[in-house]
């Protein structure tokens, strides 16, 4: 399992084209016609990168921690590390599973334990690229209608997951503000279980940057204490200014290499 894990980090590595020159940012025009929930997110995945994703080295850190995620067709490996005083935590999921590595010795981990650190790993790599992913085949998307943020217009989407193929959290539900003008993910809320109940955060995006074709946000994260609020009413709570700003999700020193097919 290792060698094969780090023989495809090798292929996928030696495969990558740097290509610095600089990008046109893709335009859609809104439609007149009526939009279907595939149609709006087809559009803004187009607008944030498209198929780039599909063949795509990202290199980032996020809190204090490096991030890579190598892309090519179907086949993915996502990678954390963490390092402190000479001593690095390594961990690596790819289309065969996850595994963790300390100082370069295979560490051996009960399933539960794995699936955490499993889940952890892809939740960050899952959010760097947004909208990148929903159109995955465990995902259900469901058109709620539209919604005025800030004197902007949006397409409002509510994202469930399969069981199947949903992975550790496939109970987490989601809702993405699109701009219905540019197609741009703009905020997003989501839901999770919590000990006593259900959790909820809205996330504003904002600091856009596209990364040799790639769009890069970084997040506001927000909460609230009222659990009277239900998760498809966070946009206008948030418009009403009353969530708490819990923190920001800041991704530094983005890098994009592109992978020849």
């Amino acid at each position: 399992m290792k060698n094969l894990l780090i023989l495809s980090l090798i292929v996928l590595l030696s495969s990558c084209k740097n290509e610095n020159s600089k990008v046109v940012k893709p335009e859609v025009k809104s439609e007149t016609i009526s939009l279907s929930a595939n149609d709006i997110v087809n559009k803004s995945i187009e607008v944030s990168g498209g198929d780039r994703f599909t063949r795509s080295s990202l290199k980032f850190e996020f809190r204090d921690t490096y991030y890579q995620a190598l892309r090519k067709n179907h086949e993915f490996l996502l990678v954390r590390i963490l390092a402190k005083d000479g001593d690095s935590i390594f961990d690596m999921l790819s289309n065969v599973g996850f595994e963790r590595y300390h100082n370069e010795e295979f560490v051996k981990l009960e399933d539960s334990i794995a699936n955490r650190y499993s889940a952890s790993v892809n939740s960050v790599h899952y959010f760097s690229v947004l909208p990148y992913g929903l159109n995955d085949k465990a995902v259900n998307k469901t058109l709620l209608g539209y919604e005025t943020i800030k004197g902007k217009d949006y397409h409002k989407i509510q994202v469930t997951f399969d069981e199947e193929g949903g992975g550790e959290d496939y109970d987490d539900v989601f809702v993405y503000w699109i701009d219905k003008e540019g197609f741009k993910v703009d905020y997003l809320a989501y839901s999770y279980k919590e000990k006593d109940g259900l959790g909820m955060r809205f996330r504003e995006a904002y600091n856009e940057r596209y990364v040799n074709g790639l769009r890069f946000v970084d997040y506001n994260n927000f909460k609230t204490e009222d659990k009277t609020i239900s998760l498809e009413e966070l946009g206008q709570t948030f418009e009403a200014n009353k969530l708490d700003l819990l923190s920001k999700i800041v991704l530094e020193n983005v890098q994009v290499e592109l992978v020849n097919l």
